[in-house]
Formats: C-alpha cells, sequence, structure tokens
C-alpha cells in the first residue's frame, strides 16, 4: 500500500511505479492518481516476503508504503 504524502510530486510518484514495479504509463498514472485522490492505492500483490522488498523499495524512493493483510 503506497499513501499519499506532502512531499513528492504526482510525476515522481509515477516514475517511481514505472521504474520499480515496470508499470506502462497509463496504469502507473492510474495508480499514482489513486494515491493522490484516495490516500492511498494497493500497488502490489502477493508473499509477505516480496512485500516487504517491494515496501522497502518505496521506502528507499521517499515513499510512505505499509504492508497491509488483503481482504478476501
Amino acid at each position: 500500500m503506497v499513501h499519499n504524502d506532502p512531499v513528492n510530486l504526482m510525476s515522481y510518484v509515477q516514475w517511481v511505479f514505472e521504474s520499480y514495479f515496470g508499470m506502462d504509463v497509463a496504469t502507473a498514472r492510474r495508480y499514482m492518481l489513486q494515491v493522490h485522490n484516495n490516500g492511498r492505492a494497493v500497488v502490489a500483490r502477493g508473499q509477505r516476503e516480496q512485500m516487504e522488498t517491494d515496501a522497502q523499495a518505496m521506502h528507499s524512493y521517499g515513499l510512505w508504503a505499509t504492508i497491509e493483510p488483503s481482504t478476501p
């Protein structure tokens, strides 16, 4: 889960999604707008170990990310 913050530009957040997750421009923009408009967006799902790696990567890019259990 990536959360909105008052620091990072929307274009930067989109670039991070494209660069790290390999999202195409349209998908990265859609997730960035979810973060901006809704305050957060689920950008990845998977095994806990991978989610920890992804969250740590988001932190290294300066984004606020958390790991949350998926809802059934």
